[in-house]
């Protein structure tokens, strides 16, 4: 009954990102179904094929090895650190110090132009599968390696000449988005298999929402990729190069970590206040709960399962990520608890792995309105609700996807 309940969920986000459609006349349904058929085979591919499940998990293992090399550095530096947590993983020694390698990693592969290379040729080829623009294929690719700050500020001469309307899509894909810089972060505090699944299914679920939310002709001679310089530039210096993108790394570790106790702080303080009324219920975890609930229990979860996932999905998406991975992450890798069920770990693994939160939103209205002009901004920001809203169906149709081929 509840995989039957888990099928038809797919269908229903799909009806609530039509009726939210801001052009349902020209949404086109032949490149929609070909998304979503692609997206159900990857995920049967990843989940049920021998094939599937060793190359997400070599790429988990991949991403494992980086973050143990890091150590080597952090044992150099903060030898204590490492055994802080009576022997056990610590947030900062397992999933933001790595930071400092797989940032540095990913950028000399951009360096060297493989990074580049390789993104441009899985855009192209992704173009042609799906039917979509050039750039909006394009875009969805370089989103998974780039993080969505980083993927819109190179991408600003192409922003400036597209139009509001292609940008707005933009936007709205750019919620749904990881940085390859942080991966194996993630792969520390949940399941790393899973992780890697869900990257590919949230680039090909970000490209079907936003073709129904904000359907768009482009026309051939608009279709194109708009160089990102107009004349060949002088390559910065190797060790100028890396010392900068070693800084970068430091600048991220320090936004996560003060983003990641600001919010816990917040939502503690936030439950103390809650408490005065003398309403014990009466916490962040059941309000979120109750919203998300539905939706939960629609992924195929018993109705106290549902809303104890729910008070995490509504928890990620007022806060980040992070947060619940630290909250569940002993208990989804040990597979205790809730989820002992390994439906549990693929749904809710898969739902959290992606930027899609309210701290977002405002990331990207900020960096847009250094990249266009004021018609194009303004148009971005009079849509916010639709921003947010594409970012939690993305989640819930990759989480449905991949949950309905593991129970």
């Amino acid at each position: 009954m509840l995989i039957v309940v888990n099928f038809l969920s797919i269908f229903v986000f799909l009806i609530v990102a039509y009726l939210f459609s801001n052009d349902k006349k020209n949404i086109q349904w032949k490149s929609i179904s070909g998304l979503l058929a692609m997206e159900l085979v990857l995920a049967w591919f990843f989940t049920q094929f021998k094939a599937g499940q060793i190359a997400v998990k070599a790429a988990a293992d991949g991403f494992n090895w980086l973050v143990s090399v890091s150590e080597k550095g952090i044992c150099f530096a903060v030898p204590e650190w490492l055994t802080s947590n009576h022997g056990g993983p610590n947030f900062v020694t397992a999933a933001l110090l790595p930071i400092l390698l797989v940032v540095p990693f990913f950028d000399i592969l951009t360096y060297i132009g493989f990074l580049p290379w390789v993104i441009k040729w899985i855009g192209r080829g992704l173009s042609k599968v799906t039917g979509q623009p050039n750039f909006e294929a394009f875009f969805s690719i370089e989103m998974m390696f780039l993080g969505n700050t980083e993927v819109l500020a190179v991408s600003k001469p192409q922003l400036e000449k597209m139009s509001a309307r292609r940008n707005f899509t933009l936007a709205m894909m750019s919620m749904s988005c990881v940085s390859a810089a942080i991966i194996g972060s993630y792969t520390q505090m949940v399941p790393g298999k899973y992780v890697l699944t869900a990257i590919p299914l949230n680039v090909l679920c970000a490209i079907l929402v936003a073709s129904i939310f904000n359907p768009t002709k482009v026309s051939a001679r608009d279709d194109v990729l708009v160089s990102t310089s107009q004349k060949p530039e002088k390559r910065e210096p190797f060790f100028s190069f890396l010392g900068d993108s070693i800084l970068n790394a430091g600048r991220l570790i320090l936004i996560i970590a003060a983003t990641v106790i600001s919010f816990v702080s917040l939502a503690a303080l936030i439950d103390q206040v809650f408490s005065l009324t003398g309403m014990h219920w009466l916490t962040l975890e059941n309000i979120f709960g109750i919203l998300m609930f539905p939706f939960a229990f629609l992924l195929g979860f018993s109705v106290q399962d549902a809303f104890h996932l729910a008070q995490y999905m509504g928890t990620k998406l007022v806060t980040n990520e992070f947060v619940v991975m630290g909250q569940i992450s002993k208990f989804i890798m040990a597979g205790k608890g809730l989820f002992s069920n390994e439906h549990a770990r693929i749904v809710m693994t898969v739902f959290l792995t992606s930027f899609a939160n309210f701290g977002t939103i405002g990331m990207i209205l900020a960096c847009f309105k250094g990249l266009v002009n004021k018609e194009k901004n303004e148009y971005i920001s009079s849509r916010i609700g639709y921003l947010l809203l594409a970012g939690v169906l993305v989640s819930l149709l990759s989480a449905a996807t991949a949950g309905l081929f593991v129970w």
